[in-house]
This record gives structure tokens, sequence and C-alpha cells, in this order.
């Protein structure tokens, strides 16, 4: 008897035909020079794959949305260098020999850095919370040559094909990956329990989040991280990979762990945190990402609620 789970070939071929056009730019880039295929992929991207797939409208609305009084001119500047700085993450990601030997001379700074400096003295466990801004693949090599060996949790892609591509390519910058879902989580707690360095994007619209703010406008923020931290007694730390002028290189900074308290409060501060600094660089966040769609309905709603208990206690 068939298995009502396992897809049909019909679909399977499907998923690999779109996989194959998806990976297709990539593979086409990676046959230039690392200096020429991050500017050519973030042309391809803002260019041509930004206005086919609606990302330059979804960047125009998600502005409009949050910051209705910004100028036309700069909204065109976004729709474009938003899509760009896309591009080049993604070929990044897949080109570990030029951006892992960047990423290792990236320079590191911050007033964060003698508090995990301390931590990891005491054998004691560290959280890494970051956005989808710059590039966190970068902070994440450059904390490693720090002698940070992070783990890193992650989204699978919705791509079968598209997706083993993706974690071969997150797998050659750093070990352990733990996969979103019951048994990643499993791994991750075990990671951390035994003192380890874990790595949290924190910025995507969370179905399981609550609603907090972040530029002005409710969005469904995850409290588990900040709910992992308090419970091991590791500092949360604020840190991003700030692109340079030359497109190539990063400038990766460390803030000050944010205060434990209680996790709506420290996960309001997170957003608060990427909020000034996207603020300062505005070209260098994910734009694209639906991230305000669920902020108000029914799953707010929900949100609110768990809010409220959070609040009570």
């Amino acid at each position: 008897m068939t298995d009502p789970t396992t897809p049909s070939f019909p679909d399977r071929a499907r998923d690999t035909a779109l996989g194959l056009a998806m990976y297709a730019p990539i593979a086409l880039a990676r046959l230039l020079p690392y200096r020429w295929r991050l500017p050519a992929m973030g042309w391809v991207t803002s260019r041509i794959i930004a206005p086919i797939a609606g990302y330059d409208k979804r960047v125009r609305d998600n502005l409009a949305h949050v910051l209705p009084d910004l100028p036309e001119a700069e909204v065109r500047r976004l729709t474009r260098a938003v899509p760009d700085n896309a591009g080049r993450n993604m070929i990044e990601l897949y080109s570990p020999e030029g951006f892992v030997e960047r990423g290792r001379k990236a320079p590191v700074e911050g007033p964060g850095l003698d508090a995990i400096r301390a931590a990891r003295a005491e054998g004691r466990p560290i959280i890494f919370v970051t956005g989808h801004f710059g590039n966190f693949n970068a902070a994440r090599v450059a904390m490693i040559e720090q002698g940070f060996d992070m783990g890193v949790f992650y989204r699978p892609m919705a791509n079968e094909f598209f997706n083993r591509r993706y974690i071969q390519a997150m797998d050659a910058i750093s070990q352990p990956m733990f996969e979103q879902g019951r048994r990643g989580m499993m791994q991750m707690v075990k990671h951390l329990r035994s003192g380890g360095v874990l790595a949290i994007l924190t910025d995507l619209n969370a179905l399981d989040g609550v609603p907090l703010q972040f530029f002005g406008k409710p969005a469904l923020s995850p409290l588990a991280t900040a709910e992992l931290a308090l419970k091991f007694d590791a500092p949360l730390v604020p840190v991003w990979a700030i692109r340079q002028e030359n497109g190539l290189d990063y400038r990766v900074i460390v803030e000050e762990p944010v205060p434990a308290t209680d996790p709506v409060t420290m996960t309001q501060e997170v957003n608060d945190r990427l909020e000034a600094m996207v603020r300062k660089h505005m070209d260098q966040w994910f734009w694209i990402h639906r991230r305000w769609k669920d902020g108000i309905g029914p799953l707010a709603d929900r949100g609110a609620k768990q809010l409220e208990n959070h609040r009570n206690g």
C-alpha cells in the first residue's frame, strides 16, 4: 500500500525542477571569480529575480507599513539595494572557499566581548542572537575564529532539492546544526547543557510568538530564545555582521548581553536593538520577509493571550 505521506513521482519531479531553477543562478555565478560573483549575483537578484518574484513589491509594502513617510527616492533605492544584498548573501553561502577566508579576517569589536570571554572561561553556555541583517554567516565565521565554536539553529527550506544543498553549504561553515523541530530542540538543549555556544536568528514571523513591537508595529516574536538563556544561565548576546562599502567584507559588532529579566522584556529588547541597527543600515536588513503579516488577526490574538499569561506569571 502506498504511504500517503510519500511524495508521488510527479511531485518529486516538480520539486526537483523547481530546485534546479532556484539553484541555476547560483551555479552560474560560481563560475566567476569570487570578487566578481558577489556583485553579479546581487545584480541578477535585484534586476531580474526580485521583479519576477515580487520581492521589490514586498520591500515597498513593508516600508509603507512601518515607515510611511520615507521619501520615494529612498524607497526606490531600497527596492534595488535589499535584493542586491540578499543575492550576495546567497552566493556567499555557496562560496565557502572565499567567504570563510574573508570572514576569518573580519574585525570583531564591541562592548560584549569581555562578557562572552568571561562566560567561556567559566564554562557557561552562550547564546548569540541576530537577524537577517548584513550576513549572519559572516558573524558566525568571525566568532568561530575568535574561539567560539557555535552550533546553529536553522529552519529548513521547503524545497527538498534546494534544502539538501542549503544544508551542505551551512554545514561547510560550522557544526553542529540543529533543525527546527522536536529532535533538533532536544539536541540543542543537550548542547547548551554541556556549555556549548549557540546562534539563533530571531526576526522571522513566529507562529508561536507573541506580538511585540518592531518598527512601531506588532510583530509575532519568539520568546524561546530568551527562555533558553534564562534556563541555562547563558548570556543572550546580540551580534551583527555589517557589510562594508566594498560589498565583500564585514565588520562584526558584539553588543552587551541583554539583561536577564523575563522572556518578554528580553525579547522586546532584542527587537529594539535589531531595529536600531537596521535604521543605521537600512539596505542590509531583509525587508523581503513578511515580518508583520500576522501582527493582527487570530494568531496575534492567541499570541496576545500568551503574552498576558507571561506578564501575569
